[in-house]
């Protein structure tokens, strides 16, 4: 079954309405939540009045009962960490930071209180470049000697702009005070996490989150709204329901990227690359969230090195405060960014050397492994140029000039784009994100229960919103153990079900979650080859397991799957001394390494000059995601991903002024349609599979995040080349490709 495209098997729950969204969920006597949310971007809470009658709270009644503050997920050496709480205390940070809840029979109602609730502010001077963190990678000294030794220097100053997740399904939570319903990537952490700031034991709190309209990094984060709900329904005694309206959504959820950044890369005459200084300025908004700092700091500074010999690295990244709403991880998380500032570098010494773009990296891309980077990670597998070299050949990049001129004679300027790219998928190992800051592992854990009739429950740690889960960790496990697919039941999203995991972010489930479940499936075959030399008077040396029986090497005597099941919960005749009944095991998994995932991308766009309207014609992909469990679900996740990369460079920015959000709904928010996006073609390498865990998988759902927005944006400039523009800042709107235009 590995390696088929399989249909998914959830689709039909959900084209049949059988989807468990949490605005579906409805709890007997529950009372709806409404937050008063403050619209100042800093101020200081003078009073807030409630209205007479009204059941609501404040932060000082949550202090009253001794709520701590939320703490980051990851605490980067020496980084200053604001104290945030699940409603402001004594000042707020942020144009749509919670200062009151106020709760009633009805939403409507609810939110009709809100208006009603009086808070006096006092507003503040706004916050500038307020340092929270500065991390560092890398030796400055080599650096500093390749640069002296270098032909030229290039040197870009690039803006990475601030994106809102946007997904089509708004935050929502529901607590009974015992069960925590919310719509999160991370369950398990969570339940931590608001056990924390409850000072409860986290077994006294079960977390559940069933389906979801989309996380992309944002909904695996913590929220003051999780906190909150779990303590109002303990003090109340009642059920809480909140779900965020749109606008809030845009006010509150954590929002991506926004970085500020000069980079400087040092070449030989011939384009060799010889010394990268990358100096980066990253905001991450009112307060750290979850992963704010790891993101901007270990992630993405970890990549900086991208699929390039550059012997010197040295990277710096401060993060700063600043009033607006918390950045954290957004689909690629980092990854993007990184890719970003090397794909336009080498683009940059490629034009000022008078090297084809392709050429330049053909002369500096990895070419042996494993690969020490000079930054810290450890490559285990990829071929680089041979991604790259077919990524060229299926998009026929030599013949580029003939569809250039074609375009030319129809009024369009045209213009070819190349982005390579590496990413470290299935978040750090344990021990590597414990030295790094994490306050947590990063493991993750799987039981594989069978039934006596020779059916099959998985239970995992991760956490499924739109990947397949079901249709994938499905095939894994009827590969491993030869079943059906209709036989096998995945377990996701409930801490009950599943006691420890970690979820799902950083395109971790199938590398991580995958390979538990493998081994998982690995233990419960070799319980029962023990099982079946008992039954077969055999050696279990001599017991095989394929196609789902066991049998005696050599002879035909073979027992079922179905069979061992069934021995397993009936044992009359059964190896008593030497096994336990029954057939239900567990394993946790913790990689050693990243999953290095990589791939490039050719992108084609047309330029209307008379209107600054960029067109994407073309796109093609090249990915190497290692083993490939099932290829039509991997073709989904790049696409999603391609259609989030082209928002970033053509459509999506979170803008601000003066602390106000200016992009706070889809009027004033644009996110791609249909009618913008390419339909890619798209080719898997499964020649290179991961060297360290047990299936050789790699992550695929962030690749179309990472390689677009610099594909992209260099097909872009090489449009408008001709007319002299070097530079553009993303999103490349039709207002400012024609402003650039006009100012040649």
């Amino acid at each position: 079954m590995i390696g088929l495209s399989v249909r998914r098997v959830e689709d039909r729950r959900f084209l049949e309405g059988g989807g468990r969204f949490i605005a579906d969920l409805s709890l007997p006597g529950e009372l709806h939540c409404a937050l008063v949310r403050s619209p100042h971007a800093h101020a200081r809470i003078r009073s807030i009045a409630l209205p007479a009658g009204v059941a609501g709270f404040t932060g000082r009644d949550m202090a009253a009962d001794g709520v701590g503050p939320m703490r980051a997920g990851w605490v980067l050496p020496g980084m200053v960490e604001t104290p945030r709480y699940a409603l402001a205390r004594d000042t707020v940070r942020h144009v749509g930071e919670p200062v009151a809840a106020v709760f009633a029979e009805t939403r409507a109602l609810a939110e009709d209180l809100a208006e009603q609730v009086s808070v006096q502010y006092e507003e503040l001077p706004l916050l500038q470049d307020e340092t929270c963190f500065r991390w560092t990678r890398g030796e400055l000294a080599p650096v500093e000697a390749a640069f002296s030794q270098a032909f030229k220097v290039v040197k870009l100053e690039l803006v990475n702009n601030r994106l809102c997740g946007a997904a089509i399904e708004t935050r929502g939570a529901v607590s009974t005070g015992d069960t925590l319903y919310c719509g999160t990537q991370a369950p398990h952490h969570i339940r931590r996490w608001v056990c924390e700031q409850l000072r409860l034991d986290e077994g006294r709190l079960r977390v559940v989150s069933r389906d979801m309209g989309g996380g992309f990094g944002y909904k695996g984060k913590h929220y003051p709204e999780e906190t909150l709900v779990v303590w109002a329904a303990r003090k109340l005694r009642r059920p809480v329901k909140w779900i965020a309206g749109r606008n809030e959504s845009f006010l509150s959820d954590t929002q991506g990227r926004d970085h500020r950044t000069v980079a400087e890369l040092a070449v030989s005459r011939e384009g060799e690359f010889l010394g990268l200084k990358v100096r980066t300025v990253a905001d991450v908004g009112a307060y750290v969230s979850t992963f704010g700092a790891a993101i901007p700091g270990p992630i993405y500074s970890a990549l900086l090195a991208g699929v390039y010999r550059t012997p010197a690295v040295f990277v710096e990244v401060t993060g700063v405060y600043s009033n607006t709403v918390p950045t954290d991880a957004y689909r690629g998380a980092g990854r993007p960014e990184a890719c970003y500032v090397l794909e336009r570098l080498a683009d940059q010494a490629a034009r000022e050397l008078g090297i084809d773009r392709a050429e330049i990296r053909r002369r500096n891309l990895i070419s042996t492994m494993p690969y020490k980077t000079p930054i810290g990670p450890t490559y285990d597998s990829g071929n680089f140029p041979q991604i790259m070299e077919r990524a060229l050949a299926v998009s026929d990049y030599a013949g580029f000039s003939v569809r250039k001129n074609k375009s030319k004679e129809n009024g369009r300027l045209r213009g070819i784009g190349l982005a390579c790219f590496v990413e470290s998928s299935g978040v750090a190992p344990s021990k590597l994100a414990g030295m790094m800051g994490a306050r947590g592992g990063f493991y993750e854990s799987a039981q594989v229960r069978v039934h006596p009739g020779g059916t099959v429950t998985a239970y995992l740690g991760t956490h499924n919103h739109g990947q397949g889960h079901e249709t994938a960790y499905a095939q894994i496990l009827a590969s491993c153990l030869g079943l059906e697919i209709e036989d096998i039941k995945i377990v996701e999203g409930d801490t009950d079900a599943v006691p420890a995991g970690t979820g799902t972010f950083g395109s971790r489930s199938i590398a991580v979650g995958g390979s538990a479940l493998s081994v998982a499936a690995g233990k419960v075959v070799e319980k029962g080859r023990r099982i079946a030399a008992h039954l077969l008077e055999a050696s279990h040396q001599d017991i095989s397991f394929k196609g789902g029986f066991f049998e005696v090497s050599g002879t035909d005597r073979r027992l079922s799957f179905a069979q061992i099941a069934g021995a397993a919960y009936v044992p009359h005749n059964y190896p008593h001394e030497t096994l336990e009944p029954g057939l239900d095991e567990n394993a946790f998994y913790d990689p050693p390494n990243f999953a290095f995932s990589n791939g490039a991308h050719v992108c084609e766009v047309e330029v209307d000059p008379e209107t600054g309207r960029a067109e994407i014609v073309a796109y093609w992909t090249v990915d190497d995601v290692g083993t490939v469990i099932n290829p039509l679900l991997v073709e989904g996740q790049i696409h999603g991903a391609l259609a989030q990369g082209i928002g970033q460079a053509l459509f999506e920015r979170t803008a601000y002024e003066g602390g106000q959000l200016l992009s706070a709904s889809f009027m004033d928010y644009a996110l791609p349609r249909a009618s913008d996006l390419p339909d890619p073609a798209g080719e898997l390498d499964q020649s290179q599979p991961c060297t360290h865990n047990p299936l050789g998988a790699k992550g695929c759902g962030e690749s179309g995040a990472i390689g677009a927005p610099a594909a992209v944006m260099s097909a872009l400039l090489d449009a408008l080349a001709p007319l002299g523009v070097t530079d553009l800042e993303m999103p490349a709107t039709p207002h400012r490709v024609w402003q650039a235009i006009m100012n040649k």
